[in-house]
C-alpha cells in the first residue's frame, strides 16, 4: 500500500528505474495495438514502491514530457508535465542507454487505404527561441531526434510509401488516374541524390517534386535537410515541397514546405566538409 509517510520525498533512482521501464512497456503495448490496463499498472506501482496514485501519475507526465523533448511516442492520456527534476532526466538517460531499441520503434504498415484518412493540415509557426534546461539539452544532443530519424531507413522508407500512395489516391479522386499511374518514388527506382524522393503531379498536370521527411515525434520536430535539397527546393520552388509526416508510429499526419524553406524553419548547420586544399 502508498504509504504517507514518503509524501513530498524525492524519489529514489529504483523508484524511477521501475516506473520508467513500466512506462516503455506500457507504451509497446500501445504501439503494436496490444491490449492492457493503466489502472492495473498504476496500482502495481502503488503497491511495489509505496508511492499514492496521484504520485504515480504526475511522475508517468513528467515521463512524457521529457520523451516529447526526444521526439518519441508518448502514451495516451499522460498529458505531459514539464516541471520535472533532473533525477528524472538522468533515469531516462540510464533506460534509453540500456534498451536502445526502444528509441527506433519499428514502424507500423501503412497501407493504401491509410493514406486517404491523411490531410494536409497548416505547418507549424516559427517560434522563438526558448530556454532549456542544461541536462535536458545534454539528453537531447545523446539521443538527438534529428539523427536518429535520419538513420533510421526503414522510417524513412515507411514515411515515403505513405505518401506515394497518398499522391497516387489524390489524383485518382481528382479524375487524374493517367496522372497517379506516372507518379514515381524516385528514391526507390532511381536512388537518392535527386534532391526529392516522389516525382507526382496536381491534378492540372503540374508537377511535384516532394522530399519525405518523417518523424515518430511532434509536429514541431526537427529534421535533417541536405545541401542537396535545400539547393533543389531553390532551384525549382514551384514544384518542390516538403511533405512532413509526423506522430508516424500512431496516427501519421502531414503538412507541407514550400520554398523559401527559411520562412517556416531555422537552418542550422550540423556537419563540415574538411579538405586540404
Amino acid at each position: 500500500m502508498a504509504r504517507e509517510d514518503r509524501f513530498g520525498l524525492d524519489w529514489s533512482d529504483d523508484e524511477l528505474d521501475f516506473i520508467i521501464a513500466d512506462y516503455f512497456a506500457m507504451l509497446r503495448f500501445e504501439l503494436d495495438g496490444v491490449h492492457y490496463n493503466k489502472s492495473e499498472h498504476r496500482r502495481s506501482l502503488v503497491e511495489r514502491i509505496g508511492r499514492t496514485e496521484g504520485s504515480v501519475e504526475r511522475k508517468h507526465q513528467n515521463i512524457s514530457a521529457v520523451l516529447i523533448e526526444l521526439a518519441l511516442p508518448i502514451i495516451s492520456g499522460y498529458k505531459p508535465l514539464p516541471n520535472f527534476q533532473k533525477s528524472i532526466i538522468e533515469a531516462i538517460d540510464r533506460y534509453l542507454t540500456r534498451n536502445p531499441g526502444d528509441l527506433i520503434p519499428e514502424p507500423a504498415a501503412r497501407g493504401f487505404d491509410e493514406a486517404s484518412s491523411l490531410f494536409v493540415e497548416k505547418p507549424p509557426v516559427l517560434q522563438i527561441a526558448s530556454h532549456r534546461d542544461k541536462e535536458l539539452v545534454r539528453l537531447v544532443r545523446k539521443f538527438d531526434p534529428v539523427e536518429r530519424d535520419l538513420r533510421n531507413k526503414s522510417l524513412g522508407k515507411a514515411g515515403e510509401e505513405l505518401i506515394f500512395a497518398f499522391e497516387r489516391q489524390y489524383l485518382i479522386a481528382h479524375d487524374r488516374a493517367d496522372l497517379a499511374r506516372k507518379v514515381r518514388w524516385v528514391s526507390q527506382e532511381d536512388g537518392d541524390g535527386a534532391g526529392y524522393d516522389i516525382h507526382s503531379f496536381n491534378h492540372n498536370g503540374s508537377e511535384r517534386l516532394i522530399e519525405v521527411k518523417t518523424t515518430n515525434g511532434l509536429q514541431t520536430t526537427p529534421f535533417y535537410l541536405t545541401r542537396n535539397e535545400l539547393s533543389f527546393s531553390n532551384e525549382r520552388p514551384k514544384e518542390f515541397r516538403i511533405c512532413r509526416l509526423y506522430d508516424f508510429s500512431r496516427k501519421p499526419k502531414l503538412f507541407e514546405l514550400a520554398p523559401p524553406i527559411e520562412k517556416f524553419v531555422r537552418l542550422e548547420p550540423l556537419s563540415f566538409s574538411a579538405s586540404f586544399d
